[in-house]
């Protein structure tokens, strides 16, 4: 069902780079979202009054409030699609993380809803009835909202949509509350004892998890979040395509929305080749970063010095000892400075996020103790720096 709506009423469905493909997915799954709620509202609605029951009619109530996750998705998507203007020149791509954060909210105010509710059971329980047409209803609602569920799962993977993978959370917030529901029945059913509220507490707070768990992972990119390795890998990978590129580092990637970013990397360049042949390589790796991987690509030339062996050689020997140090390390913008009886070596000295003071000063004396006895003239000149990928 799913690959024939989207088939149906996703143009060029398969080019979901694109932003007004990602916006027809984020309306199909808002409209289906809208759909199956109200449908829900009406069924239980009749089927609440038919069988005088006040809990199917406030479970109508509470399909009709699910609709509204669908309306802010929809809106989220639209506003998001909006070219960039005056006032925002990166354009409106946030939008999407912010609809997808009010999502999360409601998906805890559900779960706190739940757990009010569970509670107050829990003090002073109340009557249950075992009712099949009630949970006829019931297992309808839990086989849509599960399908409606995975749906949304599946456009929000398709696409890398925050929002879409919140609506999906929430509809399986809706499927757990209503599932305890019939198990505390049929439990009741046949034993005579009441584990409404404690089931339901248990599921308020797996619920209330899910929403924290949305809110965060949405707060991450509207907050600035590490590069993720692999994007990390391909603007790198890229840039060192090109002849004339010996080498990257300092990349920088900021987010602007899903498939909206701006990029910086430092590119080193051999300081012989004349300048402007140099530029004019770097101007076209911009150029064809915007056209082939749709990231606004500012590359800085920093010239490295290829035809001094010496220096080379010293370089590559930093490295192999470093590596031996401490795997994680890296360091580039590598220059030797040679006096008459001292050398300076001057590099940056790149360290995860996580590694403190102490452990980045254990690292830059052991670095400069290797390189001394390695030749009693050398001395290390160190600026440390983190490194912006996320760390696997």
């Amino acid at each position: 069902m799913t690959e024939f709506l989207v088939r149906h009423f996703v143009k060029d469905y398969e080019d979901v780079e694109r932003v007004s493909v990602r916006t027809a997915y984020g309306v199909l799954s808002s409209v289906v979202g809208i759909f199956c709620n109200v449908a829900l509202f009406l069924v239980k609605l009749a089927a609440g009054m038919g069988l005088h029951s006040v809990s199917v009619l406030a479970d109508a109530f509470n399909n009709l409030s699910d609709a509204g996750s669908s309306i802010i998705s929809f809106v989220g998507v639209k506003m998001a699609e909006k070219p960039a203007d005056e006032d925002h020149p990166f354009g409106h791509g946030r939008i999407e993380y912010i609809a997808a954060l009010i999502v999360s909210f409601l998906v805890l105010e559900v779960g706190f809803s739940f757990l009010k509710d569970s509670v107050g059971k829990i003090r002073e329980p109340e009557a249950l009835y075992f009712q099949s047409g009630l949970v006829l209803v019931l297992l309808l609602s839990i086989g849509v909202k599960l399908w409606l569920g995975l749906f949304n799962r599946k456009l929000g993977e398709k696409i890398d949509s925050k929002v879409l993978k919140a609506v999906f959370t929430d509809s399986m917030g809706d499927v757990m509350t209503t599932a305890a529901t019939i198990v505390s029945m049929v439990f009741f059913r046949f034993t005579g004892i009441n584990i409404d509220g404690v089931i339901g507490a248990g599921v308020a707070l797996v619920v209330m998890w899910a929403g924290v768990g949305i809110a965060k992972d949405t707060l991450a990119p509207l907050i600035g979040e590490a590069i993720d390795p692999e994007v990390y890998h391909k603007i790198k990978d890229f840039v060192e395509q090109y002849d004339g590129v010996i080498g990257t580092h300092d990349l920088i990637v900021h987010n602007y929305g899903p498939n909206r970013s701006m990029a910086s990397i430092h590119a080193e360049v051999p300081s012989h080749v004349d300048i402007e042949r140099s530029h004019e390589i770097i101007d076209r790796v911009e150029r064809d970063a915007v056209e082939k991987l749709g990231v606004f690509l500012v590359v800085h030339m920093d010239p490295i010095d290829t035809d001094n062996k010496e220096a080379r050689g010293v370089y590559e020997k930093a490295k192999e000892i470093l590596r031996e140090i401490d795997v994680q390390c890296s360091l580039h913008d590598f220059r030797m400075v040679n006096g008459e009886k001292q050398a300076n070596l001057i590099f940056d000295l790149v360290v995860p996020f996580s590694y403190g003071e102490e452990r980045q000063q254990e690292i830059k004396a052991a670095l400069c103790e290797k390189m001394h006895n390695l030749d009693k003239r050398y001395q290390c000149v160190i600026t440390v720096e983190h490194a912006y990928v996320a760390e696997g």
